[in-house]
């Protein structure tokens, strides 16, 4: 009867000890899950990273479309007397001597 009784203690204390250590698994992977989902490094923060990088490369193509045009129209300037003509009559209303200026409105 003496050995019965420390069997059932011994199988007692195996099952604290299993259950000690499935509630310390369980809660380990509930914190990594946790964390890998709204952590500082997690799901949550990867997609709004992800889509601030795709804003900035689309604001960047832009930039450098702008960029490209500014540099033609640089260009322009330095070397085509009539686009220099053109940007001074269009943007400034200036014009040749002995000429006059009409404005429409409408």
């Amino acid at each position: 009867m003496d050995n019965n009784l420390l069997r059932q203690q011994v199988v007692t204390e195996v099952k604290k000890k299993r259950l000690i250590f499935f509630t310390f698994v369980l809660l380990s992977v509930a914190y990594l899950s946790i964390n890998l989902v709204f952590g500082d490094m997690g799901v949550f923060r990867y997609l709004e990273l992800n889509k601030t990088r795709r804003t900035l490369e689309r604001q960047l193509v832009e930039l450098n479309r702008q960029n490209e045009e500014i540099r033609t129209q640089i260009k322009l300037l330095k070397e085509d007397p009539f686009f220099r003509e053109k940007l001074a009559r269009e943007e400034f209303g200036l014009a040749k001597p002995d000429e006059y200026i009409f404005t429409y409105d409408r």
